[in-house]
C-alpha cells in the first residue's frame, strides 16, 4: 500500500470526527443553553401597578430588555411592528398578557411561565395572542423547519452551477431562474397546501426566491473564486453555522449571547426573519432582514463575475487554440 492512500484513509477518518463534533456544537450546543438574553419585552399602564412586574422581569440580569408603554393599545402596536414580543398590561383583574406567538412559540410559552411565576398566588394571568400563528402550524414547528430545506436548495442550486462549469452571465441567469422557480414552489408549497403562512402569496414567494439566490450566489461566488473547496466552504457556512444558529426555530435573543448575534446576519437568518415579517407581521420590521440578504445575493453574484473575469484572463495553457497545431507541427519536423 503506498504512502499516498494511507495518509488519505487517515485524514477521512481524522476529519469525519471532526465534521461530527462540528455539526454536534453548531446544532446541539444553542439548543441545550436556551434562555433570554436581552428579549425585548413591555410593560403597560400606570407605573405603580406595573413596578413589581417590571421588577420581576429585572430579577435576571440582561435577561429581558423592559420598554414602558402607555396603554395596552400602545402595547399592541409595539407587538405588531416587531419591536417587544409581548407586554404585560396591569388590569383591574389582575397582569394580563399579551403574546405573538407567530414571532415564536417558544417566547410567548417562556413569556406565560415567566409572569405565571411573578403573579400573585392564587392570581390567573389572563393571555391574548395578538399575532397568532395561522391554523395550518399553531406551533409553529413547520415554519422552523422550513429554512434547512431551503438552505440545502440553495447550496444545491449553487452547487449545479459551479461543477457544470457554468460561468459569467450564464451563471447569474441560472441563479436568478433557479431562484425565482424555487421561491414560486416554496410559496406554493408552505401557504397554499400547507398553509403555515398568512401573508401575500407573491411576496411570500420573492422572500423565499431572494433567499434562493443569495444562498445560491454564495455558494457559487466561493466557488469561483476557491475552486471546488468553496462549494463546501459555502455549505459549511450556511448549513452548518447558518441554520442552527438563525434562532428560526425560538428566537435569536434566546440563543447563547456568543453567538446569537451572528445568526441574523447570515442568509438562514435573515430568511426565517423576513418571511416571518412578511407573512404574519404585514411587512413590519422587514428592511434589515432584507437588506442582508441582498448584500449577499450582490457579494455572492459579484464574486461570481470577478471569477469568470480571472479565468478568462487566465486561459490554460494547455487548453490554448494554438497548442494541437504546435504539436502538430513539431511531430512533423521530427
Amino acid at each position: 500500500m503506498s504512502a499516498t492512500p494511507t495518509r488519505r484513509m487517515i485524514g477521512v477518518m481524522l476529519l469525519i470526527p471532526l465534521i461530527a463534533a462540528l455539526a454536534l456544537w453548531a446544532f446541539a450546543w444553542p439548543a441545550a443553553r436556551v434562555a433570554p438574553h436581552d428579549l425585548p419585552v413591555g410593560v403597560a399602564e400606570p407605573a405603580s401597578a406595573t413596578a413589581p412586574l417590571q421588577r420581576g422581569f429585572e430579577r435576571q440580569p440582561d435577561a429581558f430588555d423592559v420598554h414602558r408603554y402607555d396603554d395596552e393599545a400602545a402595547a399592541r402596536a409595539a407587538i405588531e411592528e416587531r419591536d417587544i414580543y409581548g407586554a404585560v398590561v396591569a388590569t383591574p383583574e389582575g397582569p394580563q398578557l399579551l403574546t405573538a406567538s407567530a414571532a415564536g412559540p417558544v417566547v410567548a410559552q417562556l413569556l406565560r411561565e415567566a409572569v405565571t411565576a411573578q403573579a400573585p398566588a392564587g392570581t390567573e394571568v389572563r393571555v391574548t395572542d395578538v399575532v397568532a400563528t395561522p391554523p395550518g402550524d399553531p406551533r409553529g414547528g413547520v415554519f422552523g423547519a422550513s429554512m434547512l430545506p431551503l438552505s440545502l436548495a440553495g447550496v444545491a442550486s449553487g452547487a449545479l452551477v459551479s461543477l457544470l462549469g457554468l460561468r459569467g452571465v450564464r451563471a447569474l441567469g441560472t441563479l436568478f431562474g433557479a431562484a425565482a422557480l424555487a421561491g414560486l414552489t416554496a410559496a406554493a408549497l408552505a401557504h397554499s397546501w400547507l398553509d403555515v403562512l398568512a401573508g401575500n402569496w407573491w411576496a411570500e414567494a420573492g422572500v423565499f426566491g431572494l433567499a434562493a439566490l443569495a444562498i445560491g450566489s454564495t455558494v457559487t461566488g466561493l466557488a469561483a473564486l476557491l475552486g471546488r473547496a468553496g462549494i463546501g466552504l459555502g455549505a459549511l457556512l450556511v448549513v452548518l453555522l447558518g441554520n442552527p444558529l438563525s434562532g428560526v426555530s425560538s428566537a435569536p435573543e434566546l440563543l447563547p449571547e456568543s453567538v446569537g448575534m451572528i445568526g441574523p446576519w447570515l442568509p438562514p437568518g435573515a430568511s426565517g426573519s423576513l418571511l416571518r415579517s412578511v407573512a404574519y407581521f404585514d411587512g413590519n420590521a422587514a428592511g434589515t432582514p432584507a437588506l442582508t440578504l441582498t448584500v449577499w445575493a450582490v457579494l455572492g453574484l459579484t464574486a461570481v463575475l470577478v471569477g469568470a473575469r480571472r479565468t478568462a484572463a487566465t486561459p490554460d495553457s494547455p487548453a490554448s487554440p494554438g497548442a494541437p497545431a504546435l504539436a502538430r507541427e513539431s511531430a512533423s519536423a521530427a
